[in-house]
């Protein structure tokens, strides 16, 4: 007769000791660094319509499918990434990662997957949840980007502000983890990009409940030459200093600009700039005192 005994489960308390030994040396490395996508981690990406959300995102994608750093950012090892985006439609898009392959070669070819059906689904409803839950298993994948997040639950629910009126469109990027993936949809399915820089992102509770990091992108003075400004909050560590990237029109491609400059030193740059303008006949002496 077949032996149907059960091991026995591990408790569910455990003392310090027993947690301690179980502790890993050092906390094992994120997916996208410094911070970015922590290891089972969700990142929102916010900001203005058209500032560049999408693009940054797909260069993401397409650098953690072929395991490759980009702009500023470290890529630890090559992932299986899967995107289901809304709003271009299937030709175009590829048109535009086409671009942006030419400077990672095919490295990235096996493993950036693209869902050609996610279009109407809903995670709100049932059907589209196991829409979403049969691709990722289908694609094996280990990030899901979803592009724009609002697309994929019912948009009456959910409304996204930025400070100064204008609408943002969150994207989300989560980490698939084995066992977890249902309830990473279902919670991603209620949420609306919430944040604590600057209170630039205004939405539900729930959403801000369960993002690990958020990414603000927004346009810098016109004096740094830089395409976007990145922010940073980061749920369990400190945020690196916000940073600036450069697009090159002709690849799509992000790269690092340098480190942006303090408010404190922008608000003094802008006093300056508008003084030279106006002259010695400004408002500040010219003459010794």
């Amino acid at each position: 007769m077949k032996d149907t005994a059960k091991s026995p489960s591990k408790p569910a308390v455990l003392s310090l000791a027993q947690l301690l030994t179980e502790q890993p040396a050092a906390p094992p490395p994120g997916w996208i660094e410094p911070g970015l996508l922590p290891p089972e981690g969700i990142l929102f990406v916010g900001g203005e319509p058209k500032v560049g959300k999408s693009l940054l995102v797909a260069n993401l994608a397409l650098a953690l499918a072929a395991g490759q750093d980009r702009a500023g950012f470290r890529i630890p090892a090559a992932r299986r990434v899967l995107v289901c985006q809304f709003e271009l439609p299937t030709p175009q898009f590829v048109g535009r990662l086409a671009a942006m392959r030419r400077s990672v070669g095919a490295a990235a070819d096996q493993n950036l997957l693209v869902d050609t059906r996610a279009i109407g689904h809903l995670l709100s409803a049932p059907q589209g949840l196991s829409h979403f839950l049969h691709s990722a298993r289908q694609a094996a994948a280990e990030v899901i980007v979803l592009d724009p997040l609002y697309s994929t639950h019912d948009q009456d629910e959910e409304r996204y502000a930025l400070d100064g009126g204008a609408v943002s469109e969150p994207v989300a990027v989560a980490r698939c983890v084995p066992g977890g993936a249902d309830r990473r949809a279902s919670t991603s399915a209620n949420r609306s990009a919430a944040t604590k820089i600057g209170s630039a992102f205004r939405g539900s509770s729930a959403l801000h409940a369960v993002g690990d990091s958020y990414l603000l992108l927004t346009r810098p003075s016109a004096h740094l030459g830089a395409t976007v400004e990145l922010r940073f909050q980061f749920r369990y560590a400190a945020p690196p200093e916000p940073r600036l990237l450069q697009l090159d029109p002709q690849t799509l491609c992000f790269s690092a600009a340098g480190l942006a400059p303090s408010q404190a030193a922008a608000a003094r740059k802008k006093v300056e700039q508008e003084a030279c303008d106006q002259g010695s006949d400004g408002p500040w002496p010219t003459g010794s005192l």
